[in-house]
């Protein structure tokens, strides 16, 4: 008789729930690649919202409470909102507060993680790369200064004035990620942040860490990891950098 007492459900850890704009397909294969054992990642899509405020945020949040539901529908432990323009747009108060309305569980956004991130490595002087125009780069600026981080210097690639041009933003191959965001750092910086959760970012973290000689992270790995700690998962990630190793 086949013996199968030690094997345990999908999920049995944590099931974490994400939401991600229509378009993103990076972050779900970079979180269910580097998955610990015992958890799993269940994805939702939310609408992109050009210019969320307009509204008073009313038609983006409603969007992420229909988002909520689905996960809910799964039983998440816990849930993101995994996206980085769109969690920097919105009061945290605002969407946090919708989405554990809606949801009844832990909650986190990339927003968030990215200053908890920076946070608990210490920085409060960065270099930002990512695949933007510089006027979203400007406003993520200012959110991170808002939060106590200084932004040395940005650079982005233009490619969020589109439907068309933001799916360019996925196919852009690590070894242009890494070059892009090798080119913006300056000697002062104390760490290189890469935002945006559809670039392909985690096979460049480490080899920029390396050539750098600083940490390095991106709105996919402080995503994973805050969400990871929120959840109660403690494990230690080999292969994408400082952050994920070491806290």
């Amino acid at each position: 008789m086949t013996d199968l007492s030690g094997f345990k459900p999908i999920g049995a850890r944590a099931k974490i729930g994400v939401i991600v704009p229509p378009s993103n397909t990076v972050n779900e294969a970079e979180f269910n690649r580097f998955a610990p054992v015992g958890v799993s990642f269940h994805f939702t899509r939310s609408p992109h919202h050009a210019d969320p405020a307009a509204d008073d945020f009313q038609e983006m949040l409603g969007d992420v409470k229909r988002a909520m539901s689905d996960l809910s529908a799964c039983r998440v432990d816990h849930a993101t909102y995994a996206c980085t323009a769109g969690s920097m747009a919105c009061p945290s108060d605002r969407l946090l507060g919708t989405m554990t309305h809606a949801g009844n569980v832990g909650v986190n956004s990339t927003a968030q993680a990215i200053i908890a991130a920076l946070n608990a490595l210490g920085v409060t002087t960065i270099s930002m790369a990512s695949p933007y125009t510089d006027e979203t780069n400007a406003h993520e600026a200012h959110y991170l200064n808002d939060h106590g981080i200084d932004v040395l210097a940005t650079a982005g690639l233009g490619l969020n004035t589109s439907l068309e041009n933001i799916q360019r933003i996925s196919r852009v191959a690590p070894p242009d990620v890494f070059e892009h965001a090798k080119s913006v750092d300056r000697t002062e910086a104390e760490a290189l942040l890469i935002c945006c959760t559809d670039f392909n970012t985690f096979d460049t973290i480490e080899p920029l860490e390396k050539a750098l000689g600083k940490p390095v992270i991106s709105s996919n790995s402080a995503t994973l990891w805050h969400t990871l700690r929120g959840a109660g998962i403690d494990d230690r990630i080999d292969g994408l950098g400082t952050l994920l190793r070491d806290h």
